[in-house]
């Protein structure tokens, strides 16, 4: 296939299915609202070991690689360097892969489980404990594995074997080249497309649904369906845009802006918050995952004692969900990642990719939801209150509580839409790549009609339900893509392991052996 060439078999498949939905849910929403509903009940009550199971093996790959003999493997060709510097890098691959959730859930997450815990009595100090720590597993080395499992290997075929950039390209060791280029392989690459188109979308209606939230709370415009959509319409604008500008212009500017606005709205609250608590907070939530992160990776409430304990299945309705919405995002973290990590070693790629967005992510859960805690428990509640009743004014409730509350609330909208424009860009960019036979430089208009379907699957999620909606998408379309990743991984080790960077400590494993069998000898010898 020639470069830039518009692949229309997987192109047409996966729009076929994507504006199924749509006009399905346009149809009739209230029929699509049970039917996630019913689908939700049916992943959650079958399917909860399968991802607790294979997320948990996807941190030991991921770790595994990088501290072995493969982890001096470059991903591209030995004498290459990377192409971007390693701050631009980190800020692209942490905007494209937390993006929207981090502010959606930054105070909402910890304060949930501060008000329902899963093991402890509500709204008391080991409450405050349990949900920083439980804040900190769910976005921490899980989620980044799930990308860097797909980045790592795409990045490994395509710019060190020079395959094209499909993940249908990855199971070729497996599968062979003819199944990876004729229908299989067109059909694997579909349902990576389906795949981030509603992964993306889910993160899309969160955002809408809390900006919408907070330009009620700040300029009393109202709240509903209707107005989130008229946000979507706004935001896809400036997201095609951006997209149709590039990686090194507009997706680098933006990323980089939002990290600089994220840091400083961070380090506003840690000066103006209970500065000493949220470090002492960091300090052991941190060391409480660190011994607790084997325990917490394989806990699927299987006796039903916390659900009984909280009133709902907490388990699957928090960690199981999680888990099942990074793997809807890991086809478009993962290609997105991939494109920009050319010249990086295994290892380097890994530490970046897991360690140092963990640590982060872990600060900023701290900073913000670490701060609603401590207000709770120290004269100053509401903020518990207000995220029940709506989830998406959490951190409004919380910047209330600031002489400058109407400032950080603007400044967080402001970062929740460049999240937007930077993860959705990102995905227009990705997909182009995919239904254009992994070009490294998709079609413009390609980007532009992948951007609008979806910001219309967007659309269309809030439409059927919200919230509950984008949970139970979440479920439909990651677990297929998880059995995939698992025979992309065994791919890539096949594969690697045959490399010739694997080659020499095969080579001293033998040199030690003819090494080993004269002096054996001579002591039978000896012996005899």
């Amino acid at each position: 296939m020639k470069d830039n060439t518009i692949d229309k078999t997987v192109a047409v498949t996966s729009a076929v299915c994507c504006l199924a939905f749509v006009f399905m849910t346009m149809a009739s929403p209230e029929q699509m609202k049970a039917l996630f509903d019913k689908i939700f009940k049916f992943f959650i009550a079958n399917f909860g070991w399968a991802y607790m199971t294979c997320v948990a093996g996807f941190v030991v790959f991921c770790l595994g690689m990088a501290f072995s003999h493969f982890g001096k493997i470059r991903l591209g060709k030995d004498d290459e360097k990377p192409e971007f510097s390693l701050m631009a890098w980190f800020a692209m691959l942490f905007a494209a892969g937390m993006g929207i959730g981090l502010v959606f859930w930054g105070v909402a997450e910890p304060i949930y489980h501060f008000a329902g815990p899963p093991f402890a009595e509500p709204k008391t100090q080991a409450a405050a404990a349990e949900a920083l720590r439980t804040a900190v597993f769910h976005w921490g080395l899980h989620p980044w594995a799930c990308y860097a499992v797909v980045a790592m290997v795409l990045a490994y075929f395509q710019f060190r074997k020079g395959y094209p950039g499909l993940i249908s390209a990855t199971l070729t060791p497996i599968i062979g080249a003819a199944a990876a280029q004729g229908t299989p392989g067109k059909a694997i690459d579909a349902l990576a497309v389906v795949t981030t188109l509603f992964g993306v979308a889910t993160s899309l209606g969160l955002g809408a649904m809390q900006v919408t939230t907070g330009l009620d709370l700040l300029y009393g415009i109202g709240k509903g369906t209707s107005v989130s959509i008229v946000v979507i319409a706004v935001v896809t604008v400036l997201y095609i845009t951006s997209a149709v500008t590039g990686i090194k212009r507009g997706i680098k500017w933006l990323s980089n802006t939002n990290m600089v606005m994220a840091f400083g709205l961070m380090l506003l609250v840690l000066i103006m918050g209970p500065t000493r608590y949220i470090l002492n907070s960091t300090v052991e939530s941190i060391g409480n995952y660190l011994q607790n992160i084997v325990w917490l990776s394989f806990f699927v409430d299987a006796n039903g004692a916390v659900a009984k304990h909280t009133g709902y299945d907490w388990s699957g309705a928090w960690t199981i969900f999680y888990w099942a919405w990074w793997l809807t995002w890991a086809p478009f973290v993962g290609v997105f990642i991939a494109r920009i990590s050319r010249g990086r070693t295994i290892r380097e790629f890994v530490l970046g990719a897991l360690l140092a967005p963990t640590l982060l992510c872990a600060i900023w859960f701290n900073i913000l939801g670490g701060t609603a805690i401590f207000m709770e428990l120290n004269g100053a509640p509401g903020i518990a209150d207000a995220t029940f009743k709506d989830v998406t004014a959490a951190i409004f409730a919380l910047f209330d509580n600031f002489s400058i509350g109407a400032f950080l609330s603007l400044m967080s909208m402001i970062i929740v839409s460049i999240f937007f424009i930077t993860s959705a860009d990102s995905a227009t960019f990705v997909v182009g790549m995919m239904t254009s036979g992994g070009s490294l430089e998709p079609k413009t208009g390609l980007k532009i009609f992948w951007g609008l379907v979806c910001s219309s699957i967007a659309a269309m999620l809030l439409v059927a339900g919200g919230l509950k909606a984008i949970q139970t998408v979440s479920f439909v379309v990651s677990f297929p893509f998880m059995i995939l990743m698992l025979f992309m991984a065994i791919s890539f080790y096949i594969d690697i392991s045959r490399a010739p960077a694997a080659a020499p400590r095969r080579k001293r494993a033998a040199s030690r052996a003819r090494a080993e069998k004269p002096a054996a000898e001579q002591v039978s010898a000896q012996t005899a």
